[in-house]
């Protein structure tokens, strides 16, 4: 077989069209956003994590099975789905067009590849390994930890090949907490970086940063456990059960989370039910999105002579609800920092009750969507007015809202 010809493709406003909505496509939509494609997906059925871009209008998905005149006006095709009957189909309506198709079924029937990439920056490498997805994931990651040790010129510190993928064994494995950060791919920690390389399995939340699915190794198990607010969601119970069914099985399972596993992640009640059955646990610390998405708006949560204090408080629950936990009132009185996170269902109620107990109308507040991302966006308002202004702007979660004299004590840039 000739070697392929490669090429970086530049897909800014133009159509890609992404067939299936499982693993596959959840794993390489990310990558194709991020590179601006104007992406159709179409599948009966997709994940969660496919239905939280379509939600925010990131892409456009045709609840059906495949047919031809998806293709119109495409440039490349993805055929993620394992039947190979529907793929052939998929392969041959492109053919006749003369769009590139990817297959993640069947390598050989594909007219192109997609290869294992890494970022650093504004670096892309993009290595394609002569078929063999293992040898380019060796390549790659060997090139990957050249670009992060940044000491003097690249090439030239020797480079040992990786240790030998895991697969389970039948041995009991392990279960990593692993905090993903707060939205942006490079903010991951080393550690939970290095962790997520090796994992068999990967049990990611809908806030996963995208972009580090797409550069999982060949063969790991990617179980999307997105809980969408306020829609569908995988229980609590079922995402312990398979971190500790994958892990009695021999598998080094990551769950990966966005933000801190342990800053309203659950991460405490995967960690009990890891140690009842007696999986080991290795909790790594993520960058939570309290103090990311504020400080990535210009928003420091602490200031000398501003604020000596900052308090976390979720807002998921109405203060009025029996459920509520949140001392409402002692917040009101309080002359710190106010983050408060999955509040926008409940802003109107959260700002008329801390106005009701003594905050001033005129404390500055703000509001950080999807913070530290592409997609950031900040509205500065006040505490009396800022509920109105979120819903006349359209603001939508995953945000941060933020209350206190520190919102304006940095200069906008």
């Amino acid at each position: 077989m000739s070697s392929p010809y490669p090429l970086g493709l530049r897909l800014t406003d133009r159509r890609v069209v992404v067939v299936g909505g499982g693993a596959v496509a959840t794993r390489r939509v990310p990558a194709l956003l991020d590179a601006g494609a104007d992406v159709l997906l179409v599948a009966p059925e997709i994940s969660p994590a496919l239905h939280a871009h379509a939600d925010a209008g990131r892409l456009r998905w045709v609840p059906r099975r495949f047919s031809p005149d998806d293709l119109d006006d495409a440039w490349l095709v993805h055929v993620a789905i394992d039947d190979p009957d529907a793929a052939a189909t998929v392969s041959a309506a492109a053919a006749q067009r003369r769009i590139f198709c990817v297959r993640a079924d069947d390598r050989e029937a594909a007219t192109a590849w997609t290869p294992a990439v890494t970022r650093h920056g504004p670096v892309t490498v993009a290595v394609l390994g002569g078929g063999d997805p293992r040898r380019a994931m060796t390549v790659r990651d060997a090139i990957r930890t050249l670009l992060r040790e940044r000491k003097g010129p690249l090439l030239t510190h020797s480079v040992e090949q990786g240790a030998p993928v895991n697969t389970p064994t039948g041995a009991p494995g392990r279960v990593a907490l692993v905090g993903a950060g707060p939205g942006d791919p490079e903010l991951i920690t080393v550690r939970g970086w290095r962790l997520l390389t090796e994992a068999d399995v990967v049990v990611a939340d809908r806030l996963v940063p995208g972009l580090l699915l797409d550069e999982l190794r060949t063969g790991v198990e990617l179980v999307d456990a997105s809980k969408i607010p306020y829609g569908p969601a995988r229980t609590q119970e079922e995402i312990n059960r398979i971190l500790v069914d994958r892990a009695l099985a021999g598998a080094f399972v990551v769950r990966l989370k966005g933000g801190d596993p342990y800053v309203f992640g659950r991460g405490g009640e995967e960690l009990l039910a890891c140690a009842a059955a007696g999986v080991p646990v290795t909790v790594v610390p993520g960058v939570t999105s309290s103090v990311a998405a504020p400080a990535a708006a210009g928003i420091p949560v602490t200031h000398r002579a501003v604020a000596h204090e900052f308090t976390v408080v979720s807002g998921h629950v109405a203060p009025d609800s029996p459920a509520s936990l949140v001392r409402w009132d002692a917040l009101a009185a309080l002359r710190g920092t106010l983050v408060i996170l999955m509040g926008l269902k409940n802003l109107s109620e959260i700002t008329a009750t801390l106005l009701e107990h003594g905050r001033p109308a005129e404390t500055p507040a703000a509001v950080v969507q999807e913070g530290t991302t592409g997609a950031q966006r900040t509205l500065r308002s006040t505490l009396g007015s800022v509920a109105a202004d979120v819903a006349a702007a359209g603001v939508r979660p995953p945000a941060v809202v933020v209350v206190g004299d520190v919102v304006g004590v940095l200069p906008l840039v």
